[in-house]
């Protein structure tokens, strides 16, 4: 039996596609394009379906009311065909940035867990093992709250300025989307990317996230090397990840305290550190002469490009960038998750976007809940919550976004 709530998400994303006005970006080469729809009823996911234009595809969303719409990331000669027929034809590059993959402190105040074998609740990250029962399944509602998003926007400009400044890739070259939900996706579709196979984005996927730069400091060849040799061995280049290696460890140097130096193990050379932050500075990071100061040695260095790596690397759902027949979401289409919508926007805008203002769907009508728990958010500059337990009168995105994450209940008499 369908409950009011079902019906009333049903009924607007319904009323979103059906309404004239609401455009739908097709993806570029839609005809070789494979797209899924995950339905409503049953929650089935319909896959390996094509279309030739953009009109047909909106006859089959309003024919089928799908809850989410993707396309794959991948051409292909027959996208209608099982996955062993449809002859891949290439891929556009993806990049997807996602708060679930970002620690944040806020955590602890949205999301929640139920252990589905004790019924345990808890606050903050998913924990692998219930601390009560050691069940490994859980019911968790998640929150894409403002901090959440800023977290994975500056994940997001890592990205960018990556693609720009060692890709060489141009800003109308960068397509760059709110998810809908608690993130951003990345999409280059140039032709020069679109043959790479998985292998060779995932060295893509090694940069950005700059594995394999731990080892800096190069052990000698040679037995009995001395310390002097062993610095040698530290080398930076001024280009690619060790230009930016060298910015970032200049601006700590510069502005770390002795708080922040003890942070991430330097401990004896502290003190030295601060005391010749200018000649650090002019020997070691502009001259390369690492050894030139005594008592900030390879341990010392090892430590500070270690620690503006974690800090300048960009944390990506690795598996998607690899993944040469991902399926992503639409272009403008509604995400099950919030009612929000994916939206694209330029490069140069991603600092002043806001997803909750320019994703909102829905901008008419009030709606009765029943809110069993929400943080306080804001939904288009209206700021609501927090609530527990709490019958409330609210407008329809935000409505909208309290069902579709669990988080309230319409009641009968507004349906």
């Amino acid at each position: 039996m369908v409950s009011p709530s079902q019906r009333f998400v049903f009924e607007k994303f319904s009323e979103y596609y059906c309404d004239p006005s609401t455009v739908l970006k097709p993806p570029s080469s839609i005809g070789q394009r494979e797209f899924a729809f995950l339905l409503f009823r049953g929650k089935i996911m319909l896959r390996h379906q094509s279309f030739r234009t953009i009109n047909e595809l909106r006859i089959f969303i309003n024919g089928n009311h799908p809850s989410d719409i993707y396309n794959s990331c991948a051409y292909y000669e027959n996208p209608e065909s099982e996955m062993d027929k449809k002859v891949w034809l290439g891929a556009d590059l993806i990049f997807d940035i996602d708060a679930d993959h970002i620690p944040t402190n806020c955590s602890k105040i949205h999301d929640e867990w139920v252990c589905k074998t004790c019924n345990f609740p808890g606050k903050g990250v998913t924990p692998e093992m219930c601390p009560i029962c050691a069940g490994q399944k859980f019911d968790t509602k998640t929150w894409p709250c403002e901090v959440c998003l800023n977290s994975a926007k500056e994940e997001t400009g890592k990205v960018i300025d990556m693609l720009r400044s060692e890709f060489a890739f141009e800003d109308e070259e960068i397509h760059v989307f709110f998810s809908g939900h608690r993130g951003y996706h990345i999409q280059v579709e140039t032709g020069n990317v679109r043959m790479l196979n998985a292998l060779a984005r995932k060295e893509i996927v090694d940069y950005v996230s700059g594995l394999g730069l731990a080892n800096l400091a190069r052990e000698p060849r040679e037995a009995g090397s001395s310390v002097r040799r062993k610095l040698k061995a530290f080398s930076l280049s001024d280009y690619g990840w060790g230009a930016r290696l060298k910015d970032g460890m200049r601006r700590f140097v510069l502005q770390s305290t002795k708080d922040d130096l003890r942070g991430i193990g330097i401990m004896r050379g502290a003190s030295l550190v601060l005391q010749n932050r200018e000649q650090i500075i002019e020997r070691c990071l502009e001259k390369d002469k690492w050894g030139s100061i005594r008592g900030v040695n390879i341990e010392t260095w090892s430590k500070i490009a270690e620690h503006v790596r974690n800090l300048l690397s960009a944390k990506i759902d690795t598996v998607v960038t690899t993944d040469i027949h991902r399926l992503i979401r639409a272009n403008d289409s509604l995400h099950g998750k919030t009612g929000l919508k994916k939206v694209e926007f330029s490069p140069i805008r991603l600092k002043d976007f806001d997803p909750f203002t320019e994703a909102v769907a829905f901008k008419e009508g009030k709606v009765k809940l029943l809110v069993s728990s929400a943080p306080k958010f804001k939904i288009d500059d209206e700021e609501f919550g927090p609530f527990r337990d709490e019958r409330v009168d609210l407008p329809t995105a935000a409505a909208v976004l309290l069902v579709c994450k669990g988080r309230g209940e319409v009641l009968k008499e507004d349906v």
